[in-house]
């Protein structure tokens, strides 16, 4: 039986976000990468987030930030004036890159994940073929990626935020998880943000479908409505979005060069910096580090000097 819940579990009112410079605020006179973004969803809604890349990863990034604060049954997204971001058990994340690698078992891994009920461990295992024998650096990416989002299945939640998790999965396995992510919306009640460019198998998955385009919110309705007003598949309907802004940028850029501009309105002449007033333009916009490294990725720059880590430690 579905669970249904008229009280919203996600809010974001007029999120507005960009990448910090060094000293961890928003360079002055910087343009919003996300402006302007509002959003509601309820109990059981299976939010399908589209865009053309990048645009997702930004909403995703937004998610992170210290705009940004949690209740126990309420995910809030609001202006500076909000605290800052609690995480607590009811919210869940997956995504990005599959950092373990190392020599250890799968098994490993998945029991020495404390307070699990066992019933939803196995359940898990099953849903995504884990062989508990599997040593983490001798299998695929697909393998590795199965245990990951294992583990950060376990614990049941109230939102879960899925950014890009099913891009080296296999066909049955993919299919299955969007099974058992349905599920939990239906008879528990969670609500999910499923972020995907891949549309294999989610003709009937998402309850809402909610479209990002130059950081604003383009679309946000149920899937009914969408299918009243679109009779191809999902995948041509977001297709026919994408070639539609695509297109339009590519013409505001044809204006621009037919007008004596630059095509791009963001130009960075070669791939380094250097000179004094050039150099402490780019540290205005750039924080000077790569993740994993403790020194700074500016041309020229000393070790340390310009590290997020000398920015945490001040």
């Amino acid at each position: 039986m579905a669970v249904k819940n008229l009280n919203p579990t996600v809010v974001i009112t007029n999120l507005s976000f960009t990448y910090p410079g060094i000293d961890g605020h928003s360079p002055p006179g910087s343009t919003p990468l996300i402006d302007e973004f509002s959003l509601t969803l309820h109990s059981g809604d299976r939010c399908l987030l589209v865009g053309s890349n990048g645009a997702v990863d930004l909403f995703h990034a937004s998610f992170h930030s210290k705009y940004s604060r949690i209740g126990s049954d309420l995910l809030v997204i609001s202006p500076p004036s909000t605290e800052m971001l609690l995480w607590r058990r009811d919210v869940a994340f997956a995504g990005f890159e599959v950092p373990i690698q190392m020599d250890v078992f799968a098994d490993k891994m998945i029991f020495g994940v404390s307070g699990v009920d066992p019933h939803r461990r196995a359940e898990l295992i099953k849903v995504l073929d884990i062989d508990l024998s599997w040593r983490k650096h001798k299998v695929s990416d697909g393998q590795r990626r199965r245990v990951q989002i294992c583990m950060g299945l376990l614990k049941p939640f109230k939102v879960l935020l899925l950014d890009e998790i099913t891009v080296d999965l296999d066909m049955l396995v993919r299919a299955d998880l969007h099974k058992f992510l349905r599920k939990e919306c239906e008879e528990r009640g969670a609500t999910i943000i499923y972020a995907t460019h891949i549309f294999d198998g989610l003709k009937s998955w998402p309850s809402h479908i909610v479209y990002v385009a130059h950081g604003n919110l383009q679309l946000a309705m149920p899937m009914d409505k969408v299918k009243e007003i679109s009779n191809m598949s999902l995948m041509r309907t977001v297709e026919q979005w994408l070639r539609k802004e695509r297109d339009e940028e590519r013409k505001r850029r044809k204006d621009r060069k037919a007008n004596g501009l630059l095509e791009f309105e963001k130009q960075v002449d070669g791939n380094r910096v250097a000179g004094g007033p050039a150099i402490d333009a780019v540290r205005a916009t750039n924080n000077g580090w790569a993740a994993g490294r403790m020194h700074s990725i500016i041309a020229g720059e000393e070790n340390f000097v310009f590290s997020s880590n000398r920015v945490l430690r001040q």
